[in-house]
């Protein structure tokens, strides 16, 4: 059965005493099955492992090289020997703000499960892409670019979250329906790479604007196992009901 997984993406957010005081507060909360995980700022991560909790801690961003001379860099091996296990790639604003293209992506993906990581990529289309209704093979393109050279075995250590960077602060809203379409497309994508049974063990979230408000409808779709939240992720009280949207 595939996770059920709601994901906040902290982003540049939060002080230290915001950020200790959130994810006390989301770790005392029972999830009733619900995997909740959290992407920190790095700065905190040292902190915010040692504390005893139900929720997965993951980073928002490393290099993919192991050591060296990279100023300001992080790598995925610094961050594994901290005790992250999950490792978030391929988000919109990493490939927008920061040019990070497939090539590139598919070095951070291999670092992250040669380390016996958890890779949460994301994946998802700009507006001008949608509106020329080539968006199935767009985002087919950024998993076959740099999900889709992992085997078999590989690929069940990876969540696949949907960003429809068009409907991304752009005041376009994609319906249950565009985002089912587009998860069901990802599931299928994998299966025709994989098999339909493996296809049928990963999880695939929605990670556009998914709030308190519009969570359980999400939900409810066949294909869409969660969220990568935001904004709505830095308020423990918002936070817990996109939890508690799930039908128990």
């Amino acid at each position: 059965m595939r996770r059920k997984i709601v994901a906040g993406n902290w982003k540049m957010n939060l002080s230290p005493t915001e950020a200790h005081q959130l994810f006390s507060t989301i770790s005392n909360k029972s999830s009733n099955g619900v995997v909740k995980m959290v992407f920190p700022p790095s700065i905190y991560l040292s902190e915010l492992l040692k504390l005893n909790s139900d929720v997965i801690i993951g980073v928002q961003n490393f290099y993919p090289i192991e050591k060296g001379a990279f100023t300001g860099e992080v790598s995925a091996k610094q961050c594994s020997d901290l005790g992250v296990t999950h490792f978030l790639v391929g988000h919109s604003e990493r490939r927008m703000l920061f040019m990070e293209n497939n090539a590139f992506l598919k070095q951070k993906v291999d670092a992250a499960i040669n380390l016996g990581g958890t890779v949460v990529f994301c994946c998802g289309e700009p507006l001008e892409v949608r509106e020329k209704g080539d968006e199935f093979r767009f985002v087919r393109e950024q998993l076959e670019e740099s999900l889709f050279h992992l085997d078999a075995n590989d690929i069940k250590n990876c969540i696949i979250a949907y960003e429809p960077v068009w409907a991304i602060g752009t005041g376009r809203t994609a319906t249950n329906e565009q985002a089912e379409a587009m998860h069901a497309e990802i599931r299928s994508s994998i299966a025709k790479q994989y098999t339909p049974e493996i296809a049928e063990q990963i999880s695939i979230l929605y990670g556009g604007s998914c709030n308190a408000s519009n969570a359980k409808e999400l939900f409810a779709c066949p294909n869409v196992d969660g969220g990568l939240i935001g904004g709505a992720a830095l308020v423990a009280t918002s936070f817990l009901e996109i939890v508690d949207a799930f039908e128990q």
